[in-house]
């Protein structure tokens, strides 16, 4: 299943300018609405730094002819497979659809998972 890149629609409370938007999946955060997830412990950033952060270590990766999971962010549909595909305890990173431009926003949101369409199936 392609995981990024793909768009969805968002459901979710915690964001809600995002409710009923087209959104765009640009990265996983594994583990990041989990019960146990503590954001201090785990070098806390803001969803436009962990989008500048997770292309930084993209472009990196690839200059060295290898991907990484990135930390917590994961930006290869592969790298997600093995780390256990999409659970509900996992955020994802989005780009909302900005109609009238007819393009996807530069910022960034991290719902739950789970708040997402195309992964509502794993809240049960």
């Amino acid at each position: 299943m392609q995981i990024i890149g793909s768009t969805t629609t968002y459901h979710g409370t915690e964001h809600r300018y995002l409710v009923g938007y087209e959104v765009r999946v640009i990265a996983v955060i594994k583990g990041a609405a989990g019960p146990d997830y503590d954001p201090d412990a785990d070098g806390a950033t803001t969803a436009s730094e962990r989008s500048e952060e997770t292309g930084r270590e993209h472009r990196r990766c690839e200059s060295e002819g290898r991907h990484s999971k990135g930390g917590r962010n994961l930006t290869d549909d592969e790298d997600i497979a093995r780390a256990g595909g999409v659970t509900a305890d996992d955020r994802a990173l989005v780009q909302p659809w900005i109609e009238k431009e007819g393009r996807f926003s530069f910022a960034s949101s991290d719902p739950r998972a789970i708040d997402l369409a195309c992964f509502a199936h794993l809240a049960c």
